[in-house]
């Protein structure tokens, strides 16, 4: 899994070493396996095994692609790149926040996805890149790593715990 975010989530520090211009146009950060949101990864994921996440930041303020590779022969069943996205578009079907894009593909022009697109709302993009030539397909969320982070996500949860309408 990889996640590129800008850097208004990593704390004091790095937003003042972006903002004052000292900071690399690129970074990976979490190299000790140590991320303090992997526990919740894994547990959220039901996943048996603690996952690699070493995520990065770059130089704009705000905006996230988050992305899981996938070779698909590997999978139970097998699937497509069109199994995916149709089992996301099922899951997520009448989501008000969450939309699931048309299959990406080879034949997808540009092959390009940047990270801004989405900033200042509350919505998370999911799309299926795949390959059908190679059995292969990533997976990328697109979010506003401010208003679909952390805080965005307590607030949308508290208003669900307490019955209050979506805002």
């Amino acid at each position: 899994m990889n996640a590129v975010s800008g850097y208004s989530g990593g704390g004091k520090s790095m937003i003042a070493s972006f903002e004052d211009g000292s900071a690399p146009s690129f970074e990976l950060y979490g190299l000790g396996f140590e991320h303090k949101h992997l526990p919740e990864m894994q547990l959220y994921s039901n996943l048996t095994r603690r996952p690699i996440f070493i995520p990065s930041v770059g130089n704009y303020r705000q905006g996230m692609l988050v992305s899981v590779p996938l070779q698909l022969d590997m999978l139970p069943g097998k699937p497509s790149g069109a199994d995916l996205q149709a089992a996301l578009a099922k899951r997520y079907a009448g989501s008000k926040y969450v939309s699931v894009m048309p299959l990406q593909s080879e034949a997808t022009k540009g092959g390009r996805l940047e990270p801004e697109a989405l900033n200042e709302t509350n919505m998370l993009e999911l799309y299926v890149f795949a390959s059908d030539k190679y059995h292969q397909a990533v997976l990328v969320a697109r979010l506003d790593n401010l208003g679909k982070g952390a805080s965005g996500a307590a607030v949308q949860n508290m208003r669900l715990m307490l019955g209050l309408p979506e805002a």
